[in-house]
């Protein structure tokens, strides 16, 4: 692909990752202290970003990233997301290297990211300009600088979707270059097969050690497929149809496995969510329950706590779960440890979302805090009951109330009596 080269980029250079991170660091550390409710958060972020809507022209490094829209399927609005800042911007865009960070900081590393929109068929992935530097980005092995040129000043706002990382402002694509774009040899790989599945090339990035984030770009941007079958995918639609291959992908492996030896339960708390993470030694059987509080994401004017889950047994399921993208995120990576472990066992993922989860950060929150539930030492017990006793005591929900809606939990208990 031909680009043309930004002529300052590498005297812009310098502006380093540690340096961004420590000026994003005080900014949002600020805010966290004073700014716990929803709305004034996002007041504060439309306020902010009021300083990248001045100009026509956005220039700076892509983490690298992208985003495509799934309204008006097959027709969709597809571009970069640049921020109006150069060198080593990847934190940006890395949502692996996001546990242990607040809200605020994650969000402020997203308002920066101005979205240059282009409206396209899915299917036009070999032609047009804007397609095919699109492609680039999704190539690329590191940041990208980026000259955008907007047919109008960005508009203002934030999108929060459960489902994808925010972005700031964004606007239409009038032109845009890209500069020392060097590709990531994996996945530039996957990209030159073109007589190799889809599917398959998720896989081989995957076993290769790509990063999950990475290969959903990828994935999004058409780069891997068969060749006459490669379109568009929406970044929403990507990221779940990549946690769900490779998450069936290591069951094939686990559902083959000796059980686990005694119950094990992992714990930990981040972003004012609560995680238990309960195995039992027994045929693969998974299933996540999440209780959302009042003032959260998906419970914002009720009165009392919302309860939502999606199971499945051996078999899996047949129909989209119910509780949706991150019910398909934590399953690749408890999998995953599986897999590595060569064991099997039935998981119950337990979640409380209490008031401080002011607004959806995207289910990487669900895939990156489980995998990190599940990096700790576990605890270990010998029977259910004596499991869910220690539940009772980490959690704010009664057990009751956990297994009135929990399909397995109540499967498991009644399996136990029958072979008592």
């Amino acid at each position: 692909m031909q680009t043309s080269v930004l002529t300052k980029a590498d005297e812009k250079q310098k502006n380093g990752e540690e340096k961004l991170r420590e000026e994003l660091y005080q900014r949002s550390s600020i805010v966290y202290k004073n700014m716990r409710d929803p709305a004034m958060l996002k007041y504060y972020y439309k306020f902010k970003t009021l300083s990248l809507m001045q100009k026509e022209e956005i220039q700076g490094s892509s983490p690298p990233d992208l985003f495509i829209g799934r309204m008006g399927y097959p027709y969709v609005y597809m571009g970069p997301l640049v921020p109006p800042q150069f060198g080593d911007t990847s934190i940006m865009s890395t949502p692996e290297n996001w546990v242990g960070k607040s809200i605020p900081e994650i969000v402020e590393y997203r308002s920066m990211l101005i979205r240059g929109m282009h409206r396209t068929k899915v299917t036009n992935v070999e032609s047009g300009r804007f397609e095919n530097a699109l492609k680039e980005i999704a190539l690329a092995d590191r940041f990208v600088y980026a000259d955008l040129k907007l047919s109008r000043k960005p508009k203002l706002g934030i999108s929060f979707d459960e489902n994808s990382q925010p972005f700031g402002p964004s606007a239409p694509l009038k032109e845009m270059s890209l500069g020392n774009a060097t590709p990531n040899k994996q996945v530039q790989d996957a990209y030159s097969d073109t007589d190799m599945r889809a599917s398959t090339g998720i896989l081989e990035l995957y076993q290769k050690g790509v990063m999950v984030s990475r290969i959903q770009k990828a994935f999004s941007a058409g780069l891997l497929g068969l060749g006459d079958n490669r379109k568009f995918v929406p970044t929403r639609w990507s990221i779940t149809a990549v946690d769900d291959t490779i998450g069936k992908d290591n069951l094939k492996t686990v559902k083959q496995c000796d059980y686990i030896e005694g119950i094990r339960i992992y714990e930990s708390v981040a972003l004012d969510n609560r995680w238990i993470v309960i195995m039992v030694p027994g045929p693969w059987s998974y299933e996540l329950v999440e209780a959302w509080y009042p003032k959260t994401t998906w419970n914002t004017d009720g009165e009392s706590t919302a309860i939502f889950s999606s199971s499945e047994l051996y078999n899996g399921r047949t129909t989209y779960a119910e509780i949706g993208g991150c019910y398909y995120a934590a399953r690749m990576v408890v999998s995953e440890l599986l897999k590595r472990e060569q064991k099997q066992a039935s998981v119950i993922i337990l979640r409380e979302a209490h008031p401080g989860y002011v607004m959806p950060m995207g289910v990487w929150n669900v895939r990156e805090h489980v995998r990190d539930t599940i990096k700790r030492q576990p605890m270990h017990f010998k029977t259910l009951q004596e499991s869910l006793q220690y539940v009772g005591q980490k959690m704010d929900i009664p057990i009751p109330i956990w297994l009135k809606n929990s399909t397995v939990l109540r499967y498991l208990q009644a399996q136990r009596r029958l072979f008592n």
